[in-house]
Parts: C-alpha cells; sequence; structure tokens
C-alpha cells in the first residue's frame, strides 16, 4: 500500500508518503533534507510496518506561512489524518528533537521512541576537553550572506565528514548526495515560519519519558550533539542506547544495513513486551 497527499494545517500543507501496513512507524527527517533521506529505509520497514513519512515545514515538499506553529501539533496532526492513535516514532537529528517533543508532550502518541543522532531541546551541551566546536558564526554569517555553496560545503564537512575528518572520511556519492539536499533547501528560501518551542523545554523534563527508547550516536558526530545524546540516553529510564564508531550524524546513510537492524530487532522486541502487558 503506497500513498501520497498533503496534508492541510493551520497556515500551511505537510507533504506525505505512506507504505506498508500493520502498526504506524512514523519517521521524521533531519534539517539536512525531506522525507527523501528515509528512501533507503522505507523498503524494509514497510516489510512489517505501516510506514508515515512527511517533509516538515519548509523543507521539501511541504509549506508555511508566516506563522506561529508547533513542530509537535504537526506530528501529531499527520497521525490523526491517518487515524492513528500513537505509533513508533524514529526520528534523525533535529528531528529527532521534534519525536522527544512529541514523546514529551503528547506521550499518548508515541509507543516507543527511536532517536537517531537526534536533538535535545534546551540542553546546552559542555564540550568535552580537547574537542573543538564547528564554526557555528561563520555558518550564521554565510547564511545571511545567502552564499548557499559555500554555506552547504560547510555543513557538509561538519554533518557528512564528521567535524575535523577529511571528505573522504565517507563514500563520494554520499556526501554529494548530501550536500546536494543542503543546497538545494537553502536555494529554495522557502518560508520557514515560527516554530514555538516546547515549555518547558524537554531537557528539563526526561525523567517524563516512559516508553521503550533507543538512542543511537555516531562517535565522529559533532561532540556537542554527541554529549547532548548520551545525557539524553542516561537521563532516560531504561533507554538502550547503540554507539556507532566511526560514524558521523547521517547513520542510517552511514550504515543502512546495521541501522535497519537495530531498528526492526527494538521495535520487534517492544511489540513483544506490550503484548505480554
Amino acid at each position: 500500500m503506497a500513498d501520497s497527499g498533503f496534508i492541510d494545517v493551520d497556515g500551511g500543507k505537510l507533504y506525505y508518503e505512506v507504505e506498508g501496513d500493520g502498526q504506524p512507524l512514523l519517521l521524521i527527517h533531519g534539517g539536512l533534507g525531506s522525507l527523501r533521506m528515509w528512501d533507503g529505509q522505507v523498503p524494509a520497514f514497510a516489510r512489517h510496518y505501516r510506514v508515515i513519512r512527511y517533509d516538515t515545514r519548509g523543507w521539501g515538499r511541504s509549506e508555511t506561512d508566516d506563522v506561529e506553529f508547533s513542530n509537535t501539533a504537526d506530528a501529531a496532526a499527520v497521525l490523526d489524518h491517518f487515524g492513528a492513535k500513537s505509533a513508533y516514532v524514529v526520528g534523525q537529528s533535529r528531528g529527532g528533537g521534534f519525536a522527544l517533543d512529541l514523546t514529551v508532550e503528547r506521550p499518548d502518541r508515541v509507543d516507543a521512541l527511536v532517536s537517531v543522532a537526534g536533538g535535545v531541546s534546551g540542553y546546552e551541551a559542555e564540550l568535552p576537553e580537547g574537542f573543538e566546536a564547528p564554526p557555528w558564526d561563520e555558518m550564521e554569517r554565510l547564511w545571511e550572506a545567502k552564499d548557499w555553496e559555500a554555506l552547504a560545503e560547510l555543513e557538509t564537512k561538519v554533518w557528512v565528514d564528521g567535524w575535523g575528518h577529511p571528505p573522504d572520511r565517507v563514500d563520494g556519492s554520499l556526501r554529494e548526495k548530501v550536500r546536494g539536499w543542503i543546497l538545494a533547501t537553502y536555494r529554495d528560501e522557502k518560508t520557514e515560519g515560527k516554530p514555538q518551542r516546547l515549555d518547558p523545554p524537554a531537557a528539563e523534563r526526561l525523567g517524563e519519558v516512559d516508553v521503550p527508547t533507543l538512542v543511537l550516536i555516531g562517535q565522529v558526530d559533532e561532540p556537542g550533539g554527541v554529549v547532548a545524546e548520551r545525557h539524553l540516553a542516561a537521563s532516560v529510564a531504561g533507554a538502550r542506547v547503540v554507539e556507532f564508531p566511526g560514524v558521523a550524524h547521517m547513520i542510517h546513510l552511514e550504515e543502512p544495513g546495521r541501522f535497519e537492524q537495530l531498528v526492526l530487532e527494538f521495535l520487534a522486541a517492544c511489540a513483544k513486551e506490550q503484548a505480554l502487558i
């Protein structure tokens, strides 16, 4: 079963694609692309689940007016559209932060959480001694100058190469694919709207997370992100954490086979546990 279309939300519309049947599995993409970044995983996941994915506002084919909105409410609206009371939720990077916020704010909608190099809203990481932070100020300068080519290359160095690692650390075609996604997003210059922050943020509410949680970490990811993800894993009761040596931010693209196996095994175990309740 495959379908695609748009969901009307306040001040915008969200593009979605759905495939497969069974328990809903919601995939939330990161800030380096769109729902296309899950193309490689959907065939494996759709053999077991009803895989629902969508472009967040301002990304991919989704649109928004210049209005305030909630990414949590958008995710819930996507589930509502498909009549899904709840779902397994997998989020990557920025999308991992949205998935965590949804788990905290709407725990009734989340049956299990998988955070893939995911963010933690409101958490300020202290870098370990000897680690250098990426050049966030330079990224901001390039963004304000609309120097999209230079900005896309710098972001690729941070998120794909792994900050401080050579560009040939990853396969060249993978690097160019993600760089192309980043560049296309910036060139579109789409309205991003005014996303509302979760208040209080997830960082202050990790003790409230009461669903099975899997945290996946790339050990050569941006160092502040690694600290945040380890904090998430240590702060959620019963959370399982798996670290990928020699892998940066795009875990599901660098090691797709291992990623898919871990997620499917984790969700299968969740189903068995929930069946016993």
